[in-house]
């Protein structure tokens, strides 16, 4: 039987993030990409236009980043075998202490637009410190740049609600990610060498692993 996958890159990324993911004839695999936000819409109201996109019932979610949060709120709206996030967080409690502290000041909307413009600052931003090694080979996937939806972005990542993580949830994570940093992600996760941009610098890992993982236990899963 083939699965349906559907794949969600990180803020700000294409779906080019998942070019060196190579899964065999099992699976159907479907890129999705941001869509521009609605004014004031929620990360809910976001979520559920963006189930509208997927085209096969009980998917297999798999989210990047931020692109981890959006899938977790499309499982609200979709019955799915699978909820998979990489490089991401499964609660606001697994947030970095500048995050939780922006939740209480809303700093991040004093932010001058034009600093999200700067694609090596947004570079930073969105893959952390290891960026400044590769910055050239990682402008590649940094395309969705407008800056509303930018700005909408971070918003709704500073703000995300959900403060009971959902165990049903599988979570991969890199040892030294600097976005989230692996000491504030609580169990049960699946820790591997390396930073926030495993996907695409560990795709040999997620190419022998990802399989065995969307497939196991399916009748327990999400």
């Amino acid at each position: 039987m083939t699965n349906s996958v559907y794949l969600m890159p990180g803020m700000g990324a294409n779906p080019r993030i998942f070019e060196f993911i190579s899964l065999s004839d099992n699976f159907d695999v479907n890129l999705l990409s941001w869509i521009p936000p609605k004014k004031n819409e929620t990360i809910d109201q976001y979520s559920l236009r963006m189930c509208d996109r997927v085209n096969h019932k009980n998917p297999i979610l798999i989210g990047v980043s931020f692109g981890g949060l959006i899938v977790q709120e499309m499982a609200k709206h979709i019955d799915c075998k699978k909820v998979i996030i990489v490089s991401s967080v499964k609660s606001n409690n697994e947030f970095p202490k500048h995050l939780k502290l922006l939740q209480f000041t809303n700093a991040h909307r004093l932010l001058p637009t034009q600093w999200i413009k700067n694609v090596e600052t947004l570079a930073l931003f969105v893959f952390g410190k290891g960026i400044q090694r590769r910055f050239e080979y990682y402008t590649r996937y940094l395309s969705e740049r407008d800056p509303e939806y930018l700005n909408w972005a971070i918003d709704k990542l500073v703000k995300w609600n959900r403060f009971e993580p959902d165990q049903r949830i599988i979570h991969i994570h890199g040892e030294q990610d600097t976005v989230f940093p692996v000491k504030n992600i609580q169990d049960p996760f699946i820790k591997i060498d390396g930073d926030h941009t495993i996907i695409l610098t560990k795709s040999d890992w997620f190419n022998r692993n990802l399989p065995k993982i969307m497939t196991e236990n399916l009748s327990n899963s999400t």
